[in-house]
């Protein structure tokens, strides 16, 4: 499906890779897009050759340090890198561009709507404009190397890993308390950046631990000492999801550290 021939926007033809430009969006091509992905479900296929293929997913409100976590799991032999699709463009992160393959696998929309023609992705959304996936072939490639598959998600991300990858295991990084987690985030931003940023961030988080908190599935570590965080996400990433007296602890910390963010307005 080619959206170019559909409706009157430039070729994507010049632009391999590359996002199309945001004033090219008009509404039926929007309308399209979002309506593809509300009604999207993966091939049969697909996620026979993965229903047992694992997979941890790593959550954690902003600041918690999932990435440096799975930065920290990823030097290790055992684990592979689970990169997401996107159509938007590469982008600088303190002065590094983004690289094809690393940071994502950076695609066109035609591609992302083919991949969705084909039930190619696990999970798909649109945000701003622009699709975001993770397909079932990183999956493949991982089993065919041996390695637990890994990658960060959005807590609505996960419920999709969840219906159709039975060893997909939820991991939701915390950082040890209230306090501690506002000097991570003002660490981020200047003063009046983060003025502006917080009501978003507290938001944000009350939803997502809300939402960990009410499914059984969700694992939680708690990022204080970051070597003992990377060893608790590898332990429970070899034990095959089984929990233990340490989750509920640390379950009972994350009801502590959403009473907080909701009393501080």
């Amino acid at each position: 499906m080619r959206l170019d021939k559909i409706f009157t926007i430039p070729s994507v033809a010049n632009y391999p890779k590359i996002l199309l430009r945001d004033n090219w969006y008009n509404d039926n091509y929007m309308s399209l897009i979002q309506e593809k992905i509300a009604t999207y479900s993966p091939a049969q296929l697909s996620i026979d050759a993965v229903g047992d293929s694992k997979i941890v997913l790593l959550v954690g409100i902003t600041g918690a340090g999932k990435d440096t976590i799975k930065n920290a799991l990823l030097r290790e032999d055992d684990f592979y890198n689970f990169v997401s699709y996107t159509t938007r463009q590469p982008r600088e992160n303190k002065g590094v561009l983004e690289q094809d393959g690393r940071e994502y696998h950076f695609i066109t929309i035609d591609e992302a709507m083919e991949m969705l023609e084909r039930g190619e992705f696990i999970e798909a959304k649109e945000y701003a404009g622009n699709i975001y996936g993770t397909a079932f072939e990183g999956l493949q490639q991982a089993v065919s190397e041996g390695k637990i598959a890994i990658n960060d998600v959005e807590v609505q991300g996960v419920e999709e890993y969840k219906k159709y990858i039975r060893n997909a295991i939820a991991v939701f990084i915390l950082p040890p308390n209230f306090e501690e987690w506002q000097r991570r985030l003002q660490l981020r931003y200047d003063p009046e950046e983060f003025r502006q940023e917080w009501p978003k961030r507290r938001e944000a988080a009350i939803r997502e631990l809300e939402h960990a908190l009410k499914v059984p599935y969700y694992h939680f570590v708690i990022n204080d000492e970051l070597d003992k965080a990377v060893e608790a996400t590898k332990v429970i990433a070899h034990n095959d999801d089984m929990f233990t007296r340490k989750d509920d602890e640390a379950r009972l910390l994350a009801r502590d550290i959403l009473d907080a963010i909701r009393k501080h307005v």
